[in-house]
């Protein structure tokens, strides 16, 4: 790969700027490609973004940045398209930052601080070699600075129609996946690509990069998008009242097992709401999959804690209940005489003290 270091000021970079949304950002008198396709979103925050006009203000300097050189001359943003949307967003009036103690759009600026940005200038390597050598350098130079997630960086290698296509449903906060899920699945950063990455997660059975370069050519993601929606569907069909304990269940997989299931929607929700109020049930979120598959495990039900324990292992004079044989404390187990399942509490009542051996035989047979 050719390496080539310039400077460019941000007046020749902020020519010709104009943001697309999908349909892309160019700068540098239409020139510069500032988003090319295996790029992620714009992911600054506020004060990221505000700190970069800061810089520039100050006259300090900001890291180097990369242009990729293709073979008809074309250039597109290696690295730093971050700072690039940044200071041009802000060159066009996009947002305000505090200067001089005051919040300033760049048309609020004195002539002399306006010229101050435009005339500063950056340091810039020109990047020319073959597509694979720049997507390995584009990999390289990001690990430094706000890391790459590991969906960022398969978009940079399956980039075509259908990732174009998926990144609208998927990609954006507010966008129809969001809308979809957003009341079933725990906080995700949508534009960092992990709403997408976990739908294709659950529609490759957990074969992302081999379901991407299978479909990176498709004209849609509709086939990725219907499988999403269905799964969501299905959950607001099967569970006709939202939770907040909703969120976090692993609702595909359920949708995998019980989707050609029908279930009396009415005794679900009966169901659901009394083992709400069980103060036994200490994980609440647990409670969708075990009235599918009445697997307890699901419920983190409460156990007697080691005083608990203590005191009855002393009222037992560490006797096990079961055998009658005699057991230091630490070879015991504290066990519900009556189990959860059939109307048993934790407390002292329904609390007795087994031998690990007898306590793994009563587990068997219950």
């Amino acid at each position: 790969m050719i390496i080539e270091p310039r400077e460019i000021t941000i007046r020749e970079v902020v020519n010709g700027y104009s943001d697309q949304n999908e349909l892309g950002i160019v700068g540098y008198g239409g020139k510069l490609d500032i988003r090319p396709k295996y790029q992620r979103e714009f992911v600054y925050k506020e004060k990221e973004r505000n700190a970069v006009i800061q810089t520039i203000l100050k006259g300090y300097p900001l890291n180097v940045m990369y242009w990729a050189v293709g073979s008809d001359g074309s250039l597109e943003v290696l690295d730093g398209q971050q700072r690039t949307i940044s200071f041009c967003r802000y060159a066009t009036n996009g947002f305000s930052v505090m200067v001089d103690g005051y919040p300033k759009t760049f048309n609020n600026l004195t002539v002399d601080q306006q010229n101050q940005i435009l005339n500063y200038k950056l340091l810039v390597y020109f990047c020319e070699g073959t597509e694979s050598e720049k997507l390995e350098w584009f990999r390289v130079v990001n690990i430094a600075g706000k890391a790459l997630t590991e969906q960022e960086l398969r978009n940079a290698a399956y980039t075509g129609p259908w990732l174009t296509h998926a990144k609208s449903i998927f990609s954006k906060v507010g966008g129809p996946a969001y809308q979809k899920s957003k009341d079933y699945i725990k906080s995700v950063e949508v534009d960092r690509q992990q709403l997408l990455e976990r739908a294709i997660d659950w529609a490759s059975d957990g074969k992302i990069e081999e379901y991407m370069s299978t479909h990176q050519h498709d004209h849609n993601a509709n086939e990725l998008w219907v499988h999403f929606r269905n799964i969501f569907d299905w959950v607001e069909m099967t569970f006709t009242v939202k939770r907040r304990e909703m969120k976090g269940v692993d609702w595909a997989h359920l949708h995998s097992i019980y989707k050609d299931e029908m279930f009396n929607t009415a005794e679900l929700e009966d169901r659901v709401k009394e083992l709400m109020k069980d103060d036994e049930v200490e994980r609440k979120s647990g409670i969708y999959p075990y009235v599918l598959t009445g697997e307890e495990k699901y419920l983190n039900l409460r156990q007697f804690r080691e005083g608990e324990k203590r005191a009855q292992f002393e009222r037992q004079n560490g006797i096990c209940a079961m055998c009658n044989k005699q057991f230091q404390f630490h070879e015991m187990e504290a066990d519900h005489i009556i189990p959860w399942s059939r109307g048993g509490k934790t407390d002292k009542d329904n609390c007795q003290v087994l031998c690990k051996k007898c306590n793994l035989r009563k587990s068997s047979i219950t």
